[in-house]
């Protein structure tokens, strides 16, 4: 007698999809500006204010990637808090990840990107 197919296994709710579905809902928070939209930077998903990188999803370390100026990014690693971002070994002194689902801090971190980004169109010609 033949057996009936066997039903695919739920998903699982790993960490990585517990941070991919933060990042998605607190980057959702942010399109309420019509200047902010997703993109994809190497291969990542992100977000732009006006063309400016501001955030993005590394989905292999699981892990908000934010865009903060170089004197933040050594903070936030130097207290533990952040990574520094290497993707292919090359550091990004602009860039940090953060390892942790905390949704507070990604929250916290990425007003401050959007901050940054405006700081940064404000200054071009």
């Amino acid at each position: 007698m033949a057996q009936p197919p066997k039903r695919p296994s739920p998903p699982d709710r790993s960490g990585g999809d517990e941070a991919r579905d933060l990042y998605d809902e607190l980057t959702d928070d942010l399109l309420y500006d019509p200047a902010v939209g997703r993109s994809t930077m190497m291969g990542y998903p992100c977000v732009r204010l006006a063309g400016q990188f501001l955030a993005s999803y590394d989905e292999k370390a699981a892990c908000l990637v934010v865009k903060l100026p170089s004197e933040r990014v050594a903070e936030l690693v130097k207290a533990g808090t952040g990574d520094e971002f290497a993707p292919a070994g090359k550091v990004f002194r602009e860039w940090v990840a953060i390892p942790t689902n905390d949704r507070q801090l990604w929250r916290t971190l990425l007003a401050e990107a959007v901050a940054f980004a405006r700081s940064t169109l404000s200054k071009k010609p």
